[in-house]
C-alpha cells in the first residue's frame, strides 16, 4: 500500500478500552486523525508481553504505509519497549521522534546512564511535555524541544464556588507514585480541625495494594463514610466529577506534567499540588496553586485551610490556574506536533 502525504505511526500506550482512562498519546492520535492525517498506532493490548509483540508487529507490517514515527518513552519495563522500537524503525530506515514521559525518567537515567544516552542520541528528535524533563536530559540532548500536552478547554466549565461545606477531589490512579493516603490524611486532619468536608477520589486501581492501604486508613481514622471512589471514569466524564468538586488535591511523589492537575485547573478549582517534578515549573506558589513538600499531609492541610480562611484566596487562585489552562488548549498544541511531523516527513523524503 502506497505511503499516504500525511501518515505517522504513534508507538504508546491506547489502553481505555481496558483501563478506562484515555492517554495522552490516544488524544493526539483522535486530534490527528480529526486534522485529516493516517494514524498507525500500538498498542491496545492489556498485557506487558503482548503490547511490546503488538508494537513490534505493527511497526513491521505497517512499513509501507509511514515514513516517520513517534515513541513515547517511560522509565522501568517500558523503556525496553521504546528501546526495541527504536532498533526496528532504525533497521527499516524510518525517521522518528521520541517523547519522554514520566517523573521517574531522570532516576531511572542515573541508573542505566548507557543506555537512556544511547537511545536518546540516535532519535531524529526528541520532546516532551516538561521543562523538568527537559532541563534533566540537556547535556545528552541539548536540543530537546518542549510540546506541551493539549488539553479541550471546551469541555471544562470554571464555575463560582462557596466553601462551607468544602468537597475535595483527587484524580489520579491507586498506585504508590500517588500517595492517595495522603488525600485520606488530609480529610481525616480536616475533620477533625471541626470542617465539615468530603473527598473523592477518582481512579483506577492499579492493584499494588494502594486502594486496600486507603480504605483501611480511611476507615482507621472514622472518615471512609465521608469518601467517595467511583473507580476508573472515562475521559468525557472526567470534567463532571471534578465540577463536583471544590478544591483539587494532587498528592503524586513523582510527575512529568500532570494533566489531572491542569484539568483541575480548566475547572476553575484552586489547586493544592505537591512540588515534584514538573509541578514547580508549571505552577507558582500562592500565584496559581499552593505547592506543598511531597508525603506532608499536614502541610497539605494547612495549603486547604488557607484556601478556607484566607479572604480572595480560593478565588485568586482559581482565576490564574484557569487562565493558565487555556494556553494548553488543542487549538494551540496541535498545530505544534503537526509542525513536527510535517518536518519528520520532509526529512524522509
Amino acid at each position: 500500500m502506497n505511503q499516504k502525504p500525511r501518515s505517522i505511526l504513534l508507538i504508546g500506550n491506547f489502553l481505555s478500552s481496558s483501563l478506562g482512562t484515555r492517554s495522552v498519546s490516544e488524544d493526539l492520535c483522535l486530534r490527528l486523525l480529526a486534522s485529516g492525517w493516517q494514524v498507525i498506532y500500538a498498542s491496545r493490548r492489556a498485557n506487558r508481553l503482548l503490547r511490546l509483540w503488538d508494537m513490534l508487529w505493527v511497526t513491521w507490517r505497517f512499513r509501507r504505509q509511514y515514513r516517520a514515527a513517534n515513541v513515547d518513552v517511560f522509565s522501568g519495563q517500558a523503556f525496553r519497549w521504546a528501546e526495541m522500537v527504536s532498533v526496528l524503525l532504525r533497521a527499516l530506515e524510518k525517521k522518528y521522534n521520541l517523547t519522554l514521559h514520566g517523573g521517574g525518567l531522570p532516576d531511572f537515567a542515573a541508573r542505566h546512564p548507557r543506555r537512556v544516552q544511547r537511545l536518546l542520541s540516535t532519535a531524529s528528535s526528541v520532546n516532551t511535555p516538561s521543562r523538568y524533563l527537559q532541563q534533566a536530559f540537556r547535556t545528552i540532548r541539548p536540543d530537546i524541544q518542549w510540546l506541551p500536552n493539549g488539553l479541550d478547554l471546551a469541555q471544562y466549565h470554571p464555575r463560582e464556588r462557596e466553601y462551607s461545606q468544602p468537597r475535595l477531589v483527587w484524580l489520579r490512579a491507586f498506585h504508590s507514585t500517588y500517595q492517595p493516603q495522603v488525600a485520606v490524611e488530609v480529610l481525616a486532619h480536616l475533620r477533625s480541625e471541626g470542617w465539615n468536608c468530603t473527598l473523592t477520589m477518582v481512579g483506577p486501581d492499579k492493584h499494588d495494594g494502594t486502594y486496600a492501604a486507603a480504605v483501611a486508613l480511611a476507615k482507621d481514622k472514622n472518615i471512609w463514610d465521608f469518601i467517595q471512589t467511583p473507580g476508573a471514569v472515562e475521559k468525557a466524564a472526567v470534567p463532571a466529577w471534578l465540577d463536583q468538586g471544590d478544591i483539587f488535591l494532587n498528592t503524586t511523589r513523582f510527575e512529568s506534567f500532570g494533566v489531572s492537575v491542569l484539568e483541575a485547573a480548566a475547572c476553575g478549582l484552586p489547586i493544592v499540588t505537591t512540588n515534584v517534578g514538573e509541578l514547580p515549573y508549571l505552577w507558582q506558589d500562592g500565584v496559581d496553586a499552593l505547592l506543598v513538600p511531597p508525603d506532608d499531609p499536614d502541610a497539605m492541610a494547612t495549603a486547604v485551610q488557607r484556601i478556607l480562611t484566607e479572604p480572595g484566596l480560593a478565588q485568586r487562585l482559581a482565576a490564574n490556574a484557569r487562565q493558565k489552562a487555556q494556553s494548553f488548549d488543542w487549538a494551540a498544541v496541535l498545530p505544534m506536533w503537526e509542525e513536527l511531523f510535517q518536518q519528520m516527513l520532509a526529512e524522509a523524503n
